[in-house]
């Protein structure tokens, strides 16, 4: 697949041509090199910019995404907190006897991640792609109640009288020979 027929003529992207074309026996001496799954995601992921933004209440996640239909994304949660924005981008069917001169318009699958704050609420995302603009909005949590105090009830130890007294008589003896 030539990279520079999609408008990815940089550097990175023919490096990563070259390394896709090496043959089998190339793949296996260079054991750390980059898969062709890491590669493919690699490009989806750079080639879908996004805007994020923080409101007061919700969190909101704008992508454009010309020409696509909302049945063509997919939107989910992995592992409680990563929000995953894919799909794919097709051509449409070609005319019989047709040719490109020129392709510069993306196609193929995307894919963006977003780790998602420890406030936000999975359970109330919504996501609506509206002229080429998909925006996903994740509503926060209300923030923990403050811990109210604790009131402990101090319980007072009745003893019986005949105790006490005794108590008080032991105290004034003691109190009398100091004075005395």
């Amino acid at each position: 697949m030539d990279f520079r027929i999609m408008g990815l003529d940089a550097p990175l992207f023919n490096t990563l041509q070259h390394m896709m074309d090496a043959s089998d026996h190339e793949a296996d001496k260079s054991f750390n090199a980059p898969t062709r799954t890491y590669v493919r995601d690699a490009k989806a992921m750079a080639s879908t910019p996004a805007d994020v933004k923080e409101y007061p209440t919700s969190y909101a996640f704008i992508i454009d995404m010309p020409g696509l239909k909302s049945g063509d994304i997919k939107v989910q949660v992995e592992d409680d907190n990563v929000l995953v924005i894919s799909g794919e981008r097709k051509r449409g069917e070609e005319k019989e006897g047709a040719k490109y001169v020129r392709m510069e318009r993306r196609i193929g699958k995307f894919m963006r991640k977003f780790v998602l704050p420890e406030n936000a609420n999975t359970d109330t995302i919504s996501a609506v792609c509206q002229d080429g603009v998909l925006t996903v909005t994740v509503e926060k949590l209300p923030p923990p109640e403050p811990k109210k105090p604790k009131t402990i009830e101090v319980s007072a130890i009745f003893l019986p009288l005949n105790i006490f007294i005794s108590d008080i008589f032991e105290v004034y003896l003691e109190f009398s020979m100091i004075v005395a």
